[in-house]
């Protein structure tokens, strides 16, 4: 229901927006603007959607022959105490545990590629699980704010394209964003158990955020004394280690258990492709929406207020510039890696600006986005409180990303 007003709101507001300007401003080309946007993103839509064909047939062939080897009811009893608290209606031992554990391993290493194909292995797991079949269950809304806080440990991504744009130390974001997305995780987690009545405070689950914080100080720790070229080289190797590993774990295992392992591929490819196929019309909604707001300049004014408020209360508005980025995140990935581009290209990668995108980039991830593809891709209408929840973490993440940055940068 939520999302239903918000895309409909995108809509509203772009032509409110777009008509003052003509009647107002005298702009004759914002709707010729908003017109063609709305081509644009159902052609960017249908093009990830395509894109996504490929990367999540050879992904859910994977996680099948996994599943078949006996690899991820081997996960899902390992991680069974922590889960089972933090997911209470799932069964215990109950084989999503390990494709929940596999999709946010993905996500914290930044492999988006293999996080999306993941992560929609488990929703459709936890379809099953689900009595009401176009309504979002406790454990999709755990799961899917999970995701949307974006908790990542080594931001390739966001490092490559400091790099390209000239920063003199690239990886200089590394820790900032690690805190930023930590802090943001953090919130979501705890909204959602707010909401859904889930005490935190249990033994399992305070061991687990224990031993996650320690590694996150400890890769803290490693890479902070490495010089860019190395801390680029080494997070990029061992993501992909990790990453490679997995699959030869996953063959292994099942050539052990004397599994046809390419069988079980082509069986669990089969669904990566029909999946893919499904989320279309649900891509296509989402960025259309997003692009049809962004071009009346509706997004423009939002951040022109926000300046002006900031000013008036004599706060230093130095981050202001960069609160695009973070307005955009929530709603399109690419949007707001666009935005983050722009921003270097106008202050410079180096510039407080610079360093303030990228940690918001970091941060958080595409709510909305996130939200439209894995619900849609099930078949769920009924969000429940996984939007408001999502928009927590990012508002954490982002709040959090600007006092980073005064910290580290200013």
């Amino acid at each position: 229901m939520a999302l239903n007003y918000i895309w409909i709101g995108f809509f509203l507001i772009a032509f409110v927006v777009a008509l003052a300007k003509v009647l107002f401003l005298g702009d004759t080309t914002v709707f010729n603007a908003i017109v063609q946007s709305t081509f644009d993103s159902a052609e960017t839509a249908f093009k990830l959607s395509i894109g996504l064909t490929g990367v999540l047939t050879l992904w859910l062939g994977i996680m099948k022959v996994g599943e078949n080897g006996g690899v991820i009811n081997a996960l899902s009893r390992l991680l069974s105490p922590v889960f089972c608290r933090l997911f209470p209606d799932i069964p215990k031992g109950h084989p999503v545990n390990g494709s929940i554990f596999m999709n946010l391993s993905a996500n914290m290493l930044g492999l988006d590629n293999a996080a999306t194909p993941l992560g929609l292995k488990a929703m459709k797991e936890l379809q099953e699980l689900n009595k009401d079949k176009d309504t979002a269950s406790n454990p999709m809304i755990m799961f899917l704010v999970l995701n949307t806080s974006g908790l990542t440990i080594i931001p390739i991504s966001i490092m490559m394209y400091r790099s390209q744009m000239g920063a003199a130390q690239p990886t200089d974001v590394f820790v900032p964003i690690l805190i930023a997305t930590f802090c943001s995780t953090l919130a979501g987690l705890i909204a959602v158990s707010v909401y859904q009545r889930i005490n935190l405070l249990n033994r399992s689950i305070i061991i687990f955020l224990g031993i996650v914080s320690l590694f996150i100080a400890g890769i803290m720790y490693l890479f902070a004394g490495l010089d860019k070229d190395t801390m680029n080289t080494y997070s990029t190797l061992i993501a992909n280690i990790i990453l490679f590993t997995i699959i030869i774990i996953f063959i292994v295992s099942a050539m052990i258990k004397k599994i046809n392992v390419y069988e079980s591929f082509i069986e669990g490819a089969k669904d990566g492709f029909n999946t893919a196929i499904k989320i279309i019309p649900y891509l296509v909604a989402i960025l259309v929406a997003v692009g049809v707001f962004r071009a009346s300049g509706a997004m423009d004014y939002i951040i022109d207020g926000i300046a002006a408020f900031v000013s008036m209360l004599g706060v230093n508005s130095d981050f202001v510039p960069a609160l695009p980025t973070a307005l955009m995140k929530p709603l399109s990935g690419s949007g707001a890696r666009g935005l983050m581009v722009e921003a270097m290209e106008h202050y410079g990668a180096d510039s407080f600006v610079g360093h303030t995108v990228s940690i918001m980039q970091g941060a958080t991830d595409t709510t909305l986005y996130i939200l439209a593809v894995y619900f849609g891709s099930v078949g769920i209408r009924k969000t429940r409180h996984a939007l408001p929840c999502g928009l927590i973490a990012d508002f954490t993440g982002i709040v959090a990303a600007i006092v980073i940055s005064y910290f580290f940068f200013h």
